[in-house]
């Protein structure tokens, strides 16, 4: 399983791998260390730190990822690779293509910056042929979380019908993230968790707040939760610190407690304007029976229906954005009632236990082509 970074797999993909290894099969994670290796291991995989920039576009960069990759499917010689995220899609595909990987599969998680216009770049449908030659075969499997990305590859012709699957997401934990009403004392929190990037609605989110300060400031909290970011569009710490004043506008920076911290918020913000999968921060926020204002974009839209365990609006509009967090902020039974609906989506569309499955059926599906398992 290639997946760019090693926290990106715990908290997307670990769950997927455990169950890998009990169905029988010998799981190697490869990604790179950001300083969880050891969690990792711990949890009864062989990791290979992979050489990748995750948001970088340095070619000797890429090529070393791709050089990397290819020689370790030689190397290695395994029955199926799992590449989760588009660089390892793109060089992964690629390495496999050439290595006569015998199983792939791709799991695009959301299509980020690269395809956040209205038509593809050039640069993007560059990606997209590329894409196409190496997923070219029956041993290739692609897994899209939301269908205006599996649509935009059948389009360009990256993937055929019978390559495709699709699940909602990457999953929770009903169990885990059990309904919890919202606390009766203390002021009314408003959470948003993901990192700290322009395009994951940041700033939107710091300049709504701002707006409600002078009707809200003593009742509320805006809790920031997550980590600096090395994208190009990533918020500088100095420029958090500076508009977040610990109080009424909290940057906690990158945190383990988000369970914990869901719990005890009342509203979750996540103005979007990423090109996502389905965020997982969403699917959390669902799970934990809360109710949600999220952009009407693509991934984002997939958790929420408007006006009934949330609201969607436009992207990029801090006033309407304002708008509906102050309909929720002033009017208990409405969260209260939007929360349990999100909490019964997240058990029709959201189980873990649906996605971990369907993954395990791609593995089989690959294995029944001829593979065997170690």
């Amino acid at each position: 399983m290639v997946v760019n970074e090693d926290r990106f797999f715990l908290s997307h993909r670990k769950d997927i791998a455990l169950k890998a290894q009990v169905e029988g099969f010998d799981v190697t994670i490869v990604c790179k260390d950001t300083g969880r290796a050891d969690e990792v291991k711990a949890l009864g995989f062989s990791m290979i730190e992979l050489p990748i920039n995750p948001t970088g576009m340095n070619l000797r960069e890429e090529l070393k990822t791709f050089v990397f990759l290819w020689k370790l499917y030689r190397q290695r010689k395994p029955d199926i690779v799992h590449h989760v995220g588009l660089k390892t899609i793109l060089w992964g595909g690629v390495a496999a293509k050439l290595s006569k990987v015998p199983g792939v599969v791709n799991a695009v998680c959301g299509l980020g910056v690269l395809f956040s216009g209205e038509r593809p770049s050039f640069v993007a449908r560059s990606v997209m042929q590329v894409m196409a030659w190496s997923n070219a075969g029956k041993n290739v499997q692609e897994i899209f979380q939301n269908r205006e990305d599996m649509q935009l590859f059948k389009q360009h012709g990256v993937v055929t019908d019978e390559q495709c699957s699709f699940v909602k997401g990457s999953g929770v934990d009903l169990n885990e993230f059990n309904y919890v009403p919202e606390p009766s004392i203390g002021k009314i929190r408003v959470i948003f968790t993901a990192r700290m990037v322009k395009e994951k609605g940041t700033m939107t989110l710091i300049e709504a707040a701002e707006k409600l300060r002078g009707e809200c400031g003593q009742e509320v909290e805006f809790l920031l939760c997550g980590d600096l970011s090395n994208n190009p569009d990533g918020i500088r710490k100095e420029e958090l610190e500076a508009r977040c004043d610990g109080v009424y506008l909290q940057w906690l920076g990158f945190r383990r407690d988000v369970k914990d911290l869901l719990m005890t918020s009342h509203i979750m913000a996540f103005p979007s304007y990423y090109r996502e999968g389905v965020p997982l921060s969403l699917i959390e926020a669902c799970a934990a029976g809360r109710p949600i204002v999220t952009c009407d974009s693509i991934g984002c839209r997939d958790t929420v229906e408007d006006g009934v365990n949330g609201f969607l609006i436009p992207p990029r509009d801090s006033d309407a954005l304002a708008e509906k967090l102050l309909v929720l902020i002033r009017d208990k039974s409405l969260r209260e009632v939007m929360g349990r609906k999100s909490r019964e989506k997240a058990e029709k569309e959201f189980s873990l236990k649906m996605v971990v499955d369907k993954h395990i059926e791609v593995y089989h599906r690959l294995e029944g082509k001829g593979l065997n398992k170690n």
